[in-house]
């Protein structure tokens, strides 16, 4: 049994050294919190209308280098469905639609970390979450820590692989660890820039949320998705601005505040129409490649 046990663990040892993570080698031994990644904003919302924010799906998103995914969840009959703001606004399907292809890209592409934010505005039961995880099988591939972690005591990338929990899930409001153990609270973890920003307010570094939030301690979120005021209060993703917007001047002309202000880079650069301009370019650049 010992002999068994030893030889597992070289095995494992040695199938996380052969291959890169996330598409580099360099990456396997840093700890997930000392990572920089260019993030999907609304990326279940993929079309030309002005309640999109993706040209191009989530697997397509996968595909290009994205490891970061944010969605928008809302109350449909008591279930939760992808909808932007408003299920009559739009309606990319239900939380199991949006997850069974991530699933199966997972399943292809076995040297991936990948993160979920998910929102719950609406304050839907966290079980109902944790039921759309384990129809799509999802839930084999989630991280659950065993206490709330500090910014040194993350895991590698290399270990998340090796152990097969790579898949980490975080919820803005309304989440309850005690029924849904790996759904983890955003903001006991993160901090965030302002969101929806302007061109008046769009390149700074500032805490938003959660609202007197120290930055020792977190990860943080940069919101680098520019939006245009068409009406006073009714603010609309911007694509024909998109490729300068996810272009490396612009997203280091916030990152480099962002440095100045917290000593690091921000974890998560959150990008609308990320098949526009550097976006992959910037998070190897900001991650030392």
């Amino acid at each position: 049994m010992r002999h068994s046990i030893a030889f597992s663990a070289l095995a494992v040892a040695a199938g996380s050294l052969a291959a890169d993570c996330n598409g580099h080698a360099e990456l396997c031994d840093r700890r997930y919190s000392n990572i920089t990644f260019a993030g999907a904003h609304n990326s279940p919302f993929v079309g030309i209308g002005p309640s999109d924010n993706q040209f191009t799906s989530p697997t397509d998103q996968l595909n290009q280098g994205i490891r970061f995914l944010q969605a928008q969840a809302r109350d449909q009959d008591g279930s939760p469905e992808m909808c932007h703001t408003s299920c009559i606004l739009e309606d990319a399907g239900s939380l199991e639609s949006y997850l069974s292809p991530i699933k199966t890209w997972l399943d292809g592409n076995p040297n991936e970390v990948l993160t979920l934010l998910i929102t719950n505005e609406d304050a839907i039961d966290i079980t109902k979450f944790g039921d759309a995880f384990t129809s799509t099988g999802l839930d084999s591939y989630v991280f659950t820590p065993e206490k709330q972690l500090a910014l040194d005591e993350w895991p590698t990338l290399a270990d998340l692989i090796s152990s097969g929990n790579r898949v980490i899930v975080f919820m803005d409001y309304n989440m309850d660890t005690s029924k849904v153990p790996y759904i983890l609270d955003e903001f006991a973890y993160w901090f965030e820039t302002p969101f929806s920003p302007t061109k008046d307010n769009f390149i700074q570094c500032n805490i938003d949320r959660p609202a007197g939030a120290s930055a020792d301690g977190r990860m943080f979120l940069a919101n680098h998705n520019l939006n245009v005021e068409i009406l006073p209060d009714v603010l609309v993703p911007d694509p024909v601005d998109a490729a300068d917007t996810n272009s490396i001047a612009s997203i280091t002309s916030q990152t480099d505040i962002c440095v100045q202000n917290y000593g690091r880079n921000p974890n998560v650069v959150l990008l609308d129409f990320v098949s526009e301009g550097d976006t992959i370019a910037v998070q190897d650049q900001l991650n030392g490649f």
